[in-house]
């Protein structure tokens, strides 16, 4: 069940009718805006910081993780 032409046409009337030409201009200029804000943001954010690796755990300090049967069968008993 998709939507087809004539729905799209009878969805855009009733958003149009609800909220008006003037506050659906200025809701697209807001969206606009943010999208602008957050690609500006995205872009100072990778050139401001430098890339540093995360810290390799060495591997006898890693414990193995216990199985979830274990912890099934304690607690049914």
């Amino acid at each position: 069940m998709g939507l087809s032409l004539p729905h799209l046409i009878v969805l855009a009337l009733v958003v149009l009718v609800l909220f008006g030409r003037g506050r659906i201009s200025e809701m697209m200029g807001d969206f606009g805006k943010g999208i602008k804000s957050f690609k500006q943001g995205m872009a100072d954010e990778t050139t401001d910081r430098p890339v540093v690796p995360p810290a390799q755990i060495p591997a006898s300090d890693v414990k193995p993780a216990s199985s979830t049967s274990e912890t099934t069968n304690s607690a049914a008993q």
